[in-house]
């Protein structure tokens, strides 16, 4: 089978925001206790930070990192996680039927967020708390000093402030599964009373609505509309959330999924220029896709967890080499989009539903997932390329005229480089996929793939076995265009060297 694009330096669909890279960690199973802090374990510093699980997030290259939840937001009080440990109340955890120690609060994430030299997306609870409680962490968090929160942070040890950019307004306000849930119109009037505060504290945040939780929930569209009518003015992200599984086991389907969630965000910044009309505004909203994963295969063993316990092992999926696939081509549906999604935070970093698993008394190591989420962070920077794959298509039951291989093409300038991504999602069949560009391609740097392995295949403590292998023989270079024999079912990375005529093209 073949398939080719045309690309062109001229037309970009936008630079992309390296936050489209972000994750997230959220106090719920082993997240945070036993993922990230072990203060008895053999690699943990004098923080209590693992740092082997500290190696394996920098290997990522994670540019920020949502926090603190999730479904724990809506019932946590800042305030339980700062001042000295031992005065630290337990809670009860409402969300995941957990206790939480606060032993691990704000001081200890920004200062674990330094180490990992990631920036934090910090939201805020408007399912049980609202306005007070939101403007006073941005004051403690962000305000130089003076007041009696700003003076607070720095009698509990950090004397300047932690100059958080980024913050979350509640988290999907819209399911009756939330503690506080609310209408659209409820969490509306409170999201625009609380943005106007924040902003009012320091007017250089950037603060994320919440829009529906995924894009089945029956109020889809309406609660947008309505959230965007009393908030557009005063926010700068709606978010979206969505997850994919494979109950089913149709690998078709499956893979067809990012085909799903490019249709969502489509509808959703459809929304948003809907109300963009409608308020006659000059604004254009963009999107935070601040949780998307695949998410199905610990289902059971979480419902058979005992309540009430710290650090549960709740939803620790292990992910095999089809979730690999389909994570590789759902961060291409993000690239495509980038132009409006500017933040996303694959769900999650440690643990939980996560591409980072632990062992309480062992090692840290890397799920099937990781890879392609590290290639797409460590080398997808530039400008993303209009990127129109003609190939066969195929129908899924739900989802019509899927293309066998997806793509997107990435020019970064800085590092003279194009780099191209692509999945191939043909069961049987090699794609050999050609890139015609305006570009003078000069060399192949690197070439990588994941494929020949079986479906199922995954990765644990003491193996690794699906990982990427150099793939350098199967691609040519012939002037401007590269040709890239991608294998049946694999996930492709190829990074070429542009020739120094071209790069001071680009520059002059």
């Amino acid at each position: 089978m073949k398939a080719r694009a045309r690309i062109s330096q001229t037309q970009q669909i936008s630079r992309i925001d390296r936050r489209i890279y972000g994750s997230f960690i959220e106090h719920m199973g082993r997240a945070v206790y036993e993922g990230i802090y072990q203060p008895d374990h053999e690699t943990s510093d004098e923080n209590g930070f693992r740092q082997d699980v500290l190696k394996l997030v920098k290997e990522l290259a994670v540019p920020i990192v949502r926090y603190p939840g999730g479904n724990f937001l809506s019932g946590y009080r800042w305030e339980d996680g700062i001042g000295p440990r031992e005065k630290r109340p337990k809670r009860l955890d409402l969300a995941w039927q957990s206790i939480e120690t606060n032993e691990v609060g704000l001081h200890e994430y920004m200062r674990w967020a330094k180490e990992c030299d990631t920036e934090v997306n910090m939201a805020v609870n408007l399912g049980t708390r609202g306005i007070d409680a939101a403007r006073h962490l941005v004051e403690y968090c962000n305000f130089e000093g003076g007041t009696y929160w700003s003076d607070l942070r720095k009698q509990n040890g950090d004397e300047k402030p932690f100059a958080i950019k980024t913050w979350c307004l509640g988290n999907e306000m819209d399911g009756d599964w939330q503690i506080g849930h609310k209408t659209a119109e409820e969490y509306g009037r409170l999201a625009e009373e609380t943005a106007k505060a924040m902003k009012w504290v320091d007017d250089s945040i950037e603060l994320v609505v919440c829009g529906s939780s995924n894009s089945s929930r029956p109020t889809f569209v309406d609660w947008e509309l309505t959230v965007l009518e009393h908030t557009y003015e005063y926010v700068d992200y709606l978010s979206l959330h969505q997850y994919y599984d494979n109950k089913t086991d149709n690998l078709a389907e499956f893979l067809a999924k990012s085909e799903d969630m490019d249709r969502f965000i489509k509808s959703v910044i459809a929304i948003c220029d809907t109300m963009k009309a409608k308020k006659r505004s000059d604004k254009t909203m963009m999107l935070s896709f601040d949780e998307w994963n695949v998410w199905y295969h610990s289902n059971e063993e979480t419902a058979a967890q005992k309540p009430w316990t710290v650090a549960p092992h709740i939803l620790e999926d292990i992910y095999n080499f089809e979730d690999a696939l389909l994570v590789g081509s759902m961060l291409i549906t993000l690239l495509k989009n980038s132009d409006r999604v500017k933040i996303a935070c694959l769900a999650q970093l440690v643990n939980v539903i996560a591409p980072i698993m632990t062992e309480k008394n062992g090692t840290a190591w890397k799920q099937t997932i990781f890879y392609p989420y590290q290639q797409a962070s460590l080398y997808g920077h530039g400008k993303a390329l209009t990127t129109t794959v003609d190939v066969v298509t195929y129908d899924t039951n739900k989802i019509k005229n899927v293309p066998y291989l997806d793509s997107i093409a990435i020019l970064n300038e800085e590092k003279d480089e194009l780099v191209i991504f692509s999945v191939n999602k043909h069961s049987c069949e090699e794609i050999t996929f050609t890139v015609d560009s305006d570009l003078r391609l000069a060399c192949v740097i690197e070439a990588t793939e994941m494929a020949d392995y079986d479906t199922k295949a995954v990765n644990g403590p003491n193996q690794e076995l699906v990982v990427p292998c150099d793939s350098k023989e199967r691609v040519v270079i012939d002037g401007g265009s590269v040709t890239i024999c991608t294998k049946p079912l694999s996930w492709n990375m190829t990074r070429i060297r542009l020739s120094e005529r071209d790069h001071k093209t680009m520059t002059d």
